[in-house]
């Protein structure tokens, strides 16, 4: 059989031909609460720009600085060439802000956690990953030679008899999102770290949904809980509150710094390029100077949520800016995310693999420059499309 057989994709084509394809939407302007798609004005529900930074004055003329002094790229790894002092600084202050000892910063997200997984869990160690956690955790899994135990999303007692079911003395690491990029709720990390101490295992919260919008001036999940110090490693993304690109883990120091010494995606990828580190640092410090816009981003989907609500619209119970709406089918989902795009709002519509077949949604999320006059204007465009055909 030819390699090239498999290349074909018939949904793809079915839905092209539907005219509900839904990706790839060409951005005409800057990621912010307003953008122009395809020609025509969007309101932007469908972007992890949570503090609205993209758009900042100060975080593009960080950039343009950096892009001035530093050049376009770093040309190598950091762990040879790759390595300006913009990198040194981010990841002091990024451990300050977390009140951790120490943070290894990585080109992406997605390789953050391929990075920290593979590095840390071996062939005779145990992961336990929730169901619904991000891709990335399953292919960090994946990459590990670690046996990877999934136990059923948000279950603890699923999680207790997973942990229950191998050696004490086996390495086991329970990895978890912080915010679930799907469907918005939170981690139960208090009972997770009390099952880590009863079972001897470590660890691990993917946080990218949560710097920025939980915790105090929006530390994250932990510090939400009040138990920064009692999660073993907190990673996060710059692609989303911090409005750049890149990835972190957060940990002590003996920690970050085998997995600098031994990261195949920390060694051999290039580094994060100068504007990129530039606009994550002054991103941070508007954070800090600024630890209302946490809360106000929450009070923003808090209204979304009640209108929703009085429209009787589904939608999960949680407190954090990211609110599926439930369409269940596939071709529903595809079909509803279509006349919302063509009444002027942008969502994201989320298919299988991303989840269940019969539980496909309407990812919505929001960012704290939005105001509550464009989100009424959205309210009643979400009103309008989803009562239709009902």
């Amino acid at each position: 059989m030819d390699l090239f057989s498999k290349c074909k994709n018939e949904l793809a084509d079915q839905i092209i031909a539907q005219n509900i394809y839904p990706y790839f939407h060409k951005l005409e302007s800057k990621q912010d609460v307003v953008v122009t798609m395809e020609g025509k004005r969007r309101i932007m529900l469908g972007s992890n720009n949570y503090l609205g930074l993209t758009s900042n004055p100060r975080v593009i003329s960080a950039g343009v600085s950096a892009l001035e002094r530093y050049g376009s790229g770093c040309s190598g790894s950091r762990f040879l060439n790759g390595t300006l002092e913009l990198h040194i600084q981010l990841e002091k202050e990024l451990a300050d802000f977390l009140h951790k000892e120490a943070v290894v910063t990585f080109s992406t997200g997605f390789q953050s956690n391929l990075g920290i997984i593979s590095t840390i869990v071996g062939k005779d160690d145990y992961i336990f990953c929730d169901r619904e956690n991000h891709a990335s955790i399953y292919d960090g899994c994946r990459l590990s030679y670690g046996t990877m135990l999934r136990y059923r999303h948000n279950n603890m007692e699923d999680l207790e008899k997973k942990l229950q079911s191998v050696p004490l003395d086996a390495g086991k690491l329970i990895v978890t999102d912080g915010v679930f990029s799907m469907g918005g709720d939170i981690c139960k990390l208090p009972e997770i770290v009390a099952l880590a101490k009863k079972y001897n295992a470590r660890t691990m919260v993917d946080d990218a949904h949560g710097l920025g919008v939980l915790g105090e001036c929006g530390r994250g999940t932990a510090d939400y809980f009040g138990l920064t110090d009692q999660v073993d490693i907190i990673m996060g993304t710059f692609s989303k509150s911090l409005a750049s690109l890149g990835g972190y883990m957060a940990a002590d120091k003996r920690v970050v710094d085998f997995v600098r010494h031994g990261s195949r995606p920390f060694i051999f990828c290039a580094s994060i390029p100068p504007a990129n580190c530039a606009t994550a640092i002054e991103a941070l410090h508007i954070l800090r100077e600024s630890p209302e816009l946490p809360q106000k981003l929450l009070d923003l989907a808090a209204y979304m949520r009640k209108g929703f609500r009085e429209r009787n619209i589904p939608i999960r119970d949680s407190i954090t800016p990211i609110i599926p709406i439930y369409t269940r089918d596939a071709f529903n989902t595809l079909l509803k995310a279509k006349e919302l795009y063509d009444g002027g709002v942008y969502v994201n519509p989320v298919l299988p693999p991303a989840t269940h077949p019969s539980e496909c949604l309407l990812r919505t999320s929001y960012m704290a420059t939005l105001t509550t006059d464009l989100l009424d204007e959205a309210l009643e465009i979400f009103a309008e499309v989803l009562e239709r055909d009902e």
